[in-house]
Parts: structure tokens; sequence; C-alpha cells
């Protein structure tokens, strides 16, 4: 009778080992066994979700952009990101009937008093046009809205323009430097300067709100290109006033005028660098837009 009772008692702790280790691991604890190996592999558990959730974190990020969808795409809501877009759009619009007015005055100002930072803003509110009328293409597709595709060409052809703009800022600058031109001071100069100034900050505050909810550099190079015409319009200011009370500071307005172009030049090398590679790697998604 006392080997029967030792074989049944030899069967009972083997489900009682058995049956607690999936338990063990889905509550995330350890029974107190002797088996130290699933003891440290069970005790690694509660610790990995939160470094885990992270990393899946930007796994997924990466794979969405991988995938052509930019990061937008997994924080807004099919409405909002509709919501968005049409805020962008309506920007955009705005951006172009005044930055256009802001071109003409401005170059109306360049010839007249021989400025080069008056020049060099309207250059970059020229820019500036054409910069807003590649984000109305940009989210001209209600579908394309998280479109990294899209996204990028967009960002090229903003970096081609910006070179060339450049280019063009450049020339003017270095031009009125070498024949000493100094700029000639008017009203008209103060008033264009001021509205610009005013105008493009406002400008560029609310596409870089929208590029950041959109996480669209479009956008955000939209935004900086309004920066720059800001600073382009206060620095008329400045200059024309320092010339005003010191004339033998005469290249203060042409020194400006090369800052800017190059600072433009350098953002439009950095876009095209960055944003070529990209537009390649996501071709082969735009057939789901």
């Amino acid at each position: 009778m006392t080997d029967p009772a030792t074989q049944e008692s030899y069967p009972v702790p083997e489900p009682s080992i058995v049956d607690p280790c999936p338990p063990a691991v889905r509550n995330g604890q350890c029974p107190p066994d002797g088996f130290t190996n699933n003891h440290h592999q069970q005790a690694k558990a509660p610790g990995q979700p939160e470094p885990f959730t992270t990393g899946q974190e930007m796994k997924i990020t990466d794979s969405v952009e991988g995938e052509g969808l930019l990061e937008s795409s997994m924080r807004l809501k099919p409405h909002e990101a509709q919501s968005y877009r049409k805020k962008a759009l309506w920007v955009s619009w705005i951006s172009i009937v005044v930055t256009l007015i802001l071109a003409v005055a401005a170059f109306t100002v360049s010839f007249m008093r021989h400025s080069a930072s008056a020049f060099g803003f309207a250059f970059d509110a020229t820019l500036d046009v054409l910069s807003s009328v590649i984000v109305l293409w940009r989210y001209s597709n209600a579908a394309a809205v998280h479109s990294a595709h899209r996204e990028y060409i967009a960002c090229v052809v903003l970096g081609i323009v910006f070179v060339l703009s450049s280019m063009c800022i450049l020339g003017k600058a270095i031009h009125d430097l070498a024949t000493k031109m100094p700029p000639e001071v008017g009203e008209f100069l103060f008033s264009v300067s001021i509205v610009s100034g005013l105008t493009c900050a406002v400008l560029a505050v609310a596409k870089f709100m929208l590029g950041r909810v959109l996480t669209s550099r479009a956008l955000i190079t939209d935004g900086f290109n309004s920066l720059v015409g800001a600073i382009m319009g206060f620095s008329i200011l400045i200059s024309a006033e320092v010339f005003k009370h010191h004339p033998d500071v005469w290249f203060l307005d042409g020194t400006i005028g090369v800052l800017i172009g190059l600072i433009i030049l350098a953002y439009g090398v950095k876009l095209l660098k960055d944003m070529v590679p990209r537009v390649r790697q996501t071709r082969n998604y735009e057939r789901f837009e």
C-alpha cells in the first residue's frame, strides 16, 4: 500500500510546478521555487514594459515614415487633420495676397531708394509667395494630408527656390557694397518696413504652429521664410535710421542683405540635402494617395 501512495504522490507536484508557470508569467509574479532560470526570466518581465514601449514608439514612428506617412498620422484623428489642413490653406492664401502686395511695395522702395535690404526683402516676399503656393499644392489633396512623399517633394522645390533667391539677394547686396551705393531714407521706406515686419511676424507664428501640429517641414520652412521677411523688414528700418544719423555707416544696409542671402542659401542647401534622399525612399508610396 505504501508503493501506490508514493507513486501517487509523485505526479501531484508535477502539475503544481507546471501549472503555476503560465499565470506567473501573465501576472508578472515569480513563484519561490528552485528554478532560478525561470525566476530570472520572470523577474525581468515586469521591468520590460516601460523601456519597451518607448523603443516601440520610436520603431512605430520610423515604420510609419518608412511607409510613406508623416508622424501626424499617429496623433491626429481624420477630422482633426482635415481641420488643420483647411487652416493651412487659409493661412497660405492670406500669405500669398499680403506678401505679394509687400513684394511690389518693397521692389518700388528698392529701386527708388537704392536699398539693398529693401531689394532683399522684396525677393524674400516673392519667395514667400512661391513657398505659400507650394504649400497650397501640398495640402490641395485632402487624402494626402499625411503623405510623406508629397511633403518631401514640396520641401525639395522650396530648397531650389531658396537657393535661387539667395543668389539674387547676394548679387544685389554685393553690387551695392562694391559701388558704395548708400540707401536713401524716406517715409515710404519706414512705412513699408514696419508693415512688412509686423505682418510677416504674425504669418510666421501661424505657420510654425500649424507646421508643428501637422509635422510638416514644408509649413515650417514657409514659416521660416516669413520670419526672415520680418527680420528684413525691421532691418530696413534699423539701417535707414542708422544711416540717417551716421552717413559713414552706409555699408550696413548692404551687409544685412549679404547676411540674409547667406542664411537663405544655407537653409536651402540643408533642405535639399535632407529631403532629396527621402523623396527617393518614399516615391513608391505615392500611388496610395
